[in-house]
Order: C-alpha cells, then structure tokens, then sequence
C-alpha cells in the first residue's frame, strides 16, 4: 500500500516538475522585427526631427581662427576637474566649458553678448554666430563648432542598466538608446514600450512594438529627442515574482521545491 502511494507520489510530481518546465518555456514573442524578410523587405524610416537647442540645455562652442590668440578671446578656459588620487598622484579631466541657455533662450558669448540660440540645431548655431563674428568685423576667417553637452534620455524598466544617457549624435533612435541600456531582458514585452515626451508643458505618450520593423521604423518616436523617458514594460510572469512575497505559488522554483520534497520523502519511505 506504502508503495503504490509513493508511486503515485512520483507520478504526480513527475506531473508537477512537466507543468513548470512547460510553463518556462520561451514565449514566442522575443524575437526582434518578426515582420522582416531578408531580401524582400523595404521599409521607408520615419522622417527624423533634428535636435533643437531648449533653455537649461548646455553647448560647447568652439572658435577657431588663423590667429590662435584672436581665437581665444571668443572661447571659455578650459576648465580642469580632480578626478582621483593614486600614490600621491592627482588625476585631472580636462574639458571644455560650456555655455547653459537661459530661461529666454539666450547664451552670453564673448564679445557679441547676449545671442538667441533656442529652437535651433548645432549647424544653425554655429552658422549664426559665424555671419555675426564676420560682420561685427570681428573674425574674416572664423571656423565654429557646437557640440551638445548634457542632452540626455532615461531608460527605465526591464532593461539590463536602466539609467540615463547621453545624447551622442543628432539623429539619436529608440535603438540606440535600447542598446545603451543593456538590450531588453528576457521578460521584457516587447511590444509594450513606451515613449514619454513633453510637448508644450504636456507629457504626450507613444507605443514601440519592437515586434514589428514597419511599426517602429514609421513610429513619430523613433528618433529620440532630450528628455525624453523609455519604458519598458515587464511580463506577467515577472510582475508576479516581484511582489513582496514572491506571489509564491505562481514561482516555478517552489514548485520544482515541492516535487523535489515528495519524491525525496518517496524514497525514504520505500526504502
């Protein structure tokens, strides 16, 4: 009798540890731009809206003339920050000083003063205050140089490192934002991220479906703009885990714990 009970003991955790391992097996919706056929597929990327300097936005500017002491009357020092200290040994970075574009829109540069530079791009700043150095008859020969300095996105959500990251290039996507963070995990639902922008003092909100090439290529987020928030939602299954108790009886592991328990007690008692 002991036996026959253990045997179905056995049987019902065999049952139990085939329900879980099913259960972690992967979904079918992980793989990346299912829609996408090599070869065949041809899809129109949505048109890319430049960066545009905004007020609190941080820019290097950088003049250079045929006259290295002409051109540093229009350039900020550069400024030298302790970074660390080994055996006795200061470690400077060195970097460029930038200028923070006021409430108004304006930066304060050398010679010209205050100088409108919001709703513009790098090329168009530059190209501005180049026509101004020329014809203040300061400069014959400028050659100026912007560069973003704090312009940033957050990543957050079911990603490998959420945090923020700079801007590094003028037409910045989602993906390479994505990619800055690590990828998606694996419990990540991909077609469930989410993009939040304010527009106007207005947060607007728009879906990525990483599922679909088409649908995100086309999407009117797919470049990122600064300040701009990447969510990424997580599975059904990960929320669950992520309660205060584990949710438990939801968790694969005790379950295989479970199965584990009866087939060892089944043991010891047919033996």
């Amino acid at each position: 009798m002991v036996y026959l009970k253990c045997k179905h003991a056995v049987y019902i955790g065999m049952a139990f540890l085939l329900v879980v391992l099913g259960g972690c097996s992967t979904p079918k919706d992980v793989t990346y731009f299912q829609d996408l056929k090599p070869g065949e597929t041809v899809l129109k990327v949505t048109a890319s809206e430049e960066l545009k300097i905004r007020p609190e936005d941080k820019i290097s500017i950088l003049v250079n003339t045929r006259d290295p002491q002409l051109s540093q009357l229009f350039n900020l020092p550069v400024q030298s920050r302790m970074i660390g200290q080994t055996g006795g040994t200061y470690t400077y970075n060195q970097g460029v000083s930038g200028y923070t574009v006021d409430a108004d829109g304006c930066i304060d540069f050398p010679v010209l003063g205050k100088v409108h530079v919001a709703g513009q791009n790098r090329q168009e700043i530059a190209a501005l205050l180049k026509h101004e150095l020329i014809s203040h008859d300061l400069v014959k020969d400028p050659v100026v140089t912007v560069e973003f300095m704090n312009l940033s996105v957050a990543v957050l959500g079911d990603v490998g490192k959420p945090g923020r990251y700079n801007i590094d290039r003028d037409r910045f996507t989602v993906l390479d934002a994505i990619s800055m963070a690590g990828d998606l995990n694996i419990t990540a639902k991909r077609d469930r991220i989410f993009v939040l922008r304010e527009v106007d003092g207005q947060q607007q909100v728009h879906g990525i479906n990483l599922l679909s090439a088409e649908q995100l290529y086309t999407s009117p987020v797919y470049y990122l703009q600064q300040n701009d928030v990447v969510y990424v939602e997580p599975n059904n299954k990960k929320i669950r885990e992520s309660t205060p108790v584990g949710n438990t009886f939801n968790n694969p592991s005790i379950w295989i714990s479970i199965s584990s328990l009866v087939l060892s007690i089944c043991v010891l008692l047919f033996n």
